[in-house]
């Protein structure tokens, strides 16, 4: 096959997992979608691809707009979405990175076996859910004040490790090592600010979760070693993000540009790709807001982490160092990023599509990924010292009866997909379809009859996140694996779960 037919949009095949919507009209860019045909089918039933050929109309685009295999409908820009910006010529959008603003994920490390859990999972599972805050509304592992707020704003990382509730090890071990110092808390306004002081430490709603795994399946031992992870070992994976204050700040942003951009808003084909241009003050103070709500994401995953150690230590009567729960990695999937990138030229040096470049230069650029996380390969000095000779750490969740992945950045992802690969197994259906076809109790009840035990706050939660509503996680990693933008590690299944 070498085309692909979705609807009006006809999908042209670059090469294997490769597809391309060809430039027309004023797209700036083509558009392109790693995909088998099998999640094709799937992606084509939405929007996702009118909005990802939406996409290429930003101004100072570069190479191609690019969809991940989990690709699903979004907020103007796709879900799996991932668009190279640049940061003299173009612009940054608050919707191409989405109101979670570093929703990401971590996982923790131990050095339980399956068979230590096996028999407390109810105890295990119950402990958790009466100790980690989740659901809609207020609640946090810590109450924070003003100060709080403001120094996790600005330092995100830096000040839990401050306040006792980080080690150093954790900040190393993060994306960034837990902190953006672009971040600006002067540009969050105040009502953002309010909607974040008593979610400090909150799982939140929604696909947001903590869930207790094991190691099922190890394809690369090497890695797996550095990453220190082995067959049967316990690990803990926190999916999370900046809750109400990160959802503010996107709010706000989007109205402020919207009326102060009215312009550049009228050449796009969505409003909802509303965008600041590059240099402008609006780019500027949404830049530093949105660092700053990152910065506010980390420290809410590393509170829900201290809060999680100190659970193993009652349900396990040990200490947690002695536990070995030290964080492998965190990773951000609703992001905009400064990066430098080989980007394409035509033969005169003027920027060029990836249909029509001859030649490459580096440019710096905002790297939006939204539902999409980073994937820099073996050899970038952005990775942990550690982990420098083998690749990024990737984590990839799946549902609560799938299980999850570990990556690591594949040697393609810098050509392919300005270093970034999926971010996990990604919706099929809405919400309300899922709670319509879905019944919480029977959902929860067939996931213990597979010795996995899920407590929520209702039963609606469990049904919108029945296993079902999910693309196949193995069929995503695999296209992933095969083009070389992340490369399988480890596979981990779920033993129990929490969720708002």
């Amino acid at each position: 096959m070498t085309t692909f037919q979705a609807g009006d949009i006809t999908l042209q095949k670059v090469r294997e997992y490769v597809w391309e919507i060809p430039r027309e009209g004023d797209m700036r860019v083509p558009a392109r979608i790693l995909a088998s045909e099998a999640l094709l089918e799937e992606i084509k039933a939405d929007r996702t691809l009118e909005q990802l050929r939406n996409t290429t109309h930003l101004p100072g685009i570069r190479n191609h707009a690019i969809c991940m295999p989990d690709g699903h409908q979004g907020y103007g820009f796709p879900v799996g979405g991932v668009a190279g910006i640049d940061t003299e010529t173009g612009c940054i959008s608050p919707g191409a990175v989405g109101y979670d603003i570093n929703c990401g994920v971590r996982l923790v490390k131990s050095s339980l076996t399956y068979d230590d859990v096996r028999g407390n999972e109810e105890t295990l599972v119950d402990a958790l859910f009466e100790a980690i805050p989740s659901g809609l509304g207020g609640g946090g592992v810590i109450e924070g004040d003003h100060d709080a707020i403001e120094a996790a704003l600005e330092r995100g990382m830096e000040w839990a490790r401050e306040e006792g509730y980080a080690v150093a090890d954790d900040l190393a071990h993060c994306e960034d090592e837990g902190v953006r110092h672009d971040a600006d808390p002067s540009a969050v306004s105040q009502k953002a600010k309010d909607r974040g002081h008593n979610q400090m430490g909150s799982l939140g709603s929604g696909n947001h979760f903590l869930e207790v795994q094991r190691v099922t399946d190890v394809f690369l031992p090497e890695v797996a070693e550095t990453y220190g992870l082995e067959e049967n070992q316990i690990v803990v994976l926190i999916h999370c993000g900046s809750r109400g204050l990160g959802h503010q700040i996107c709010n706000d942003y989007l109205r402020k540009i919207e009326q102060a951009h009215s312009g550049l808003l009228e050449q796009l084909p969505d409003k909802e790709l509303a965008a600041a241009p590059a240099g402008s003050q609006l780019a500027e103070e949404y830049y530093g807001a949105m660092c700053a709500a990152i910065n506010f994401a980390w420290v809410n995953r590393q509170l829900i982490t201290h809060r999680t150690r100190e659970v193993f230590e009652d349900v396990f009567d040990d200490d947690w160092e002695s536990l070995g729960m030290e964080l492998l990695y965190d990773v951000a999937h609703n992001i905009a990023k400064k990066e430098v990138h080989d980007v394409g030229i035509d033969s005169d040096g003027n920027p060029a599509g990836s249909d029509v470049a001859v030649d490459t230069e580096p440019r710096e650029l905002y790297v939006h990924r939204k539902g999409a996380t980073r994937a820099f390969p073996a050899g970038r000095p952005e990775i942990p010292s550690v982990f420098r000779d083998v690749g990024q750490p990737i984590i990839i969740p799946g549902s609560m009866g799938a299980g999850s992945y570990v990556l690591r950045g594949g040697p393609e992802s810098m050509n392919l997909t300005f270093g970034s690969t999926a971010h996990g197994a990604g919706r099929l259906m809405s919400r309300t379809q899922a709670k319509s076809e879905y019944w919480g109790g029977d959902v929860q009840e067939d996931l213990r009859t597979q010795q996995v035990y899920v407590k929520a706050q209702s039963g609606a939660t469990i049904a919108e996140e029945a296993p079902g509503v999910y693309k196949n996680v193995d069929e995503v990693v695999r296209v992933s694996d095969e083009l070389g933008i992340g490369d399988k590690v480890v596979r981990v299944a779920p033993v129990c779960n929490i969720k708002g």
